[in-house]
């Protein structure tokens, strides 16, 4: 088996949609009422699916955690230290909530951590150095 893709299940299609789109940068062409979103954010699959979709489509009930999980988590990587601030205080301006901000670990990197608008928990960390030269140590 190989690994295609990641996918949330989402309340708020539209919320979502404009949180991953315009605050994260995710490349996002479906309308914000689609019952399934389907993206490649850096060679990776991401996908958003409508919770009452899914339902629907398995005939099945599910239980979803309300409030910030902690359950899974998101990593996004940025070349810069400044970057993880800045990118850390745009979120927090569109809508995400602080988990940790930004912090120079005793392991060299910067990382914070945010929860999307549904709870969602994301990493944005850097090791100030370019994503292809991150591991090269």
């Amino acid at each position: 088996m190989r690994l295609d893709g990641y996918g949330l299940f989402v309340r708020d299609m539209g919320r979502m949609i404009r949180f991953y789109r315009d605050v994260l940068g995710f490349e996002i062409k479906e309308a914000e009422d689609a019952d399934n979103v389907y993206l490649v954010k850096d060679g990776t699959l991401f996908l958003l699916y409508g919770r009452k979709d899914f339902e629907k489509m398995t005939g099945k009930k599910f239980e979803y955690l309300k409030g910030i999980n902690a359950h899974a988590e998101m990593a996004l990587y940025v070349d810069t230290f400044e970057e993880v601030d800045k990118e850390y205080d745009n979120a927090l301006e569109n809508g995400a909530t602080s988990i940790l901000p930004p912090t120079l670990e005793p392991w060299g990197q910067r990382t914070c951590f945010i929860a999307d608008p549904e709870g969602n928990i994301i990493e944005i960390g850097s090791w100030n150095k370019k994503y292809e030269d991150k591991d090269l140590d």
